[in-house]
């Protein structure tokens, strides 16, 4: 489902600030040699993301679900001195590529890259985050969700990106489909917690920014 005109999306897009170089090849790199393009974060999207992270100048950022490393080059770009993002993947094949863009933005340094569940990831880092992107399995967006917010500063923010699923979460839901089901849960969950406040913003496929009260 398109939320906006292919028109009205290029205007967006050309009336954003431009894509940096280096993301630029690393987006027409994904989309030449990787499966599932469509999971990048894209111009647009990533500079809402570097926007944020730009205006909260996080100490620390958490990235559930790296894919080719976009949008954690993104939300680098606000970093405060000496910050941290430590990323999360399970897919092995992803390591070199994502290492490869890293060490070639200024950023290299400060990102550290997990192999593995964040699920058994998280429990074992050993820092508090300003900023946290969760963008992996839809499955466990509640579970991240859980994890997260015990590390999180007071006044830190998660992002939790495709919270629209194409717009599935307007239409009669099959039985047989779950992830739907728990994003739609997830989506409730975001705007009851009383530990967070929380915008849902129609970018994309849907982004949620919550404040962590």
């Amino acid at each position: 489902m398109h939320f906006l005109s292919d028109e009205l999306d290029h205007y967006v897009t050309q009336h954003s600030q431009d894509e940096p170089e280096l993301l630029a090849q690393l987006n027409k790199e994904t989309h030449q040699k990787i499966l599932q393009p469509r999971m990048l974060s894209g111009h647009f999207q990533g500079r809402v993301l570097s926007m944020l992270s730009k205006i909260i100048h996080p100490k620390h950022v958490l990235e559930i679900g790296t894919y080719t490393g976009y949008a954690t080059l993104c939300m680098a770009e606000g970093l405060a001195e000496n910050g941290t993002i430590d990323t999360i993947d399970v897919n092995e094949e992803l390591v070199d590529f994502q290492r490869k863009y890293f060490d070639r933005s200024e950023w290299g340094k400060q990102i550290v890259q997990h192999l593995g569940s964040a699920i058994d990831v998280i429990p074992t880092l050993d820092k508090k985050y300003d900023l946290v992107f969760i963008d992996a399995d839809k499955d466990n967006y509640i579970n991240y969700f859980h994890l997260v917010i015990p590390i999180m500063n007071k006044g830190g923010i998660i992002l939790s990106d495709n919270v629209l699923w194409s717009g599935k979460v307007l239409e009669e839901v099959k039985p047989n489909d779950k992830t739907t089901k728990l994003i739609m849960a997830y989506n409730e969950l975001l705007k009851n917690d009383s530990r967070v406040e929380t915008v849902l913003l129609p970018i994309r496929d849907g982004l949620t920014v919550s404040r962590v009260k």
